[in-house]
């Protein structure tokens, strides 16, 4: 094991890892639960409700046909001929039933989507709530194990990779930059020094 400085952060940030992927399997059961819970709403109850739906407007078709034959009816009436008028009443009688079942059915789909409006609410209430605050608490119990890492290990801290080649290149560029920032930096400062002795020189003159 590396007993650097950079191989214990790597070490802190590997446990850190593991420690985050073990508390993420703590979102499996509230996840699967949700997904049983819309799978459920999804082919059970819309589907329950879709059917309510055609049957309805199966039923309003029909309702509608009987009332086109009624009108067909009515204007083909003899009061005289009883025929006529046995099919009349036998055509009202159509209408009412067609019009009971149709009502019936136009009730049954109200009920339905409100039920349907109200279970959907319940099920994020409860369900998707248990679902965000784990997902809450996963974050929050993995944001302060990083950030116990990152203030454990505050500063670059450089390093020399002998096994990984690849990543030799992009730090000794970063130590070159790093170390030539600072010496222009002191050959800045020592500029500075140098223009600044003559004149203190003069104003000593000037003074005597």
């Amino acid at each position: 094991m590396d007993k650097t400085r950079t191989g214990k952060m790597m070490a802190a940030v590997g446990k850190a890892e593991s420690f985050s992927s073990q508390q993420r399997l703590a979102l499996r059961v509230p996840l699967v639960r949700l997904y049983q819970e819309v799978e459920t709403f999804r082919y059970r109850a819309i589907s329950d409700c879709l059917m309510t739906i055609n049957r309805m407007e199966a039923s309003r078709t029909e309702y509608r046909g009987s009332l086109l034959w009624m009108k067909d009816v009515s204007e083909q009436l003899d009061p005289d001929t009883y025929k006529q008028l046995e099919k009349f009443r036998k055509v009202q009688t159509q209408v009412r039933g067609t019009r009971g079942k149709f009502e019936k059915l136009k009730n049954d789909v109200c009920q339905k989507v409100d039920l349907l409006g109200a279970s959907r609410c319940n099920m994020f209430s409860h369900t998707l709530a248990t679902y965000q605050n784990t997902l809450l608490h996963y974050w929050e119990k993995t944001a302060r194990t990083l950030s116990a890492v990152h203030e454990s290990f505050k500063g670059y801290q450089h390093y020399e990779f002998t096994m990984l080649k690849q990543l030799e290149g992009p730090v000794q560029k970063l130590i070159e930059q790093t170390t030539g920032e600072r010496k222009e930096g002191e050959v800045e400062k020592g500029e500075e020094a140098e223009e600044e002795g003559p004149n203190r020189l003069i104003n000593f003159g000037d003074d005597r």
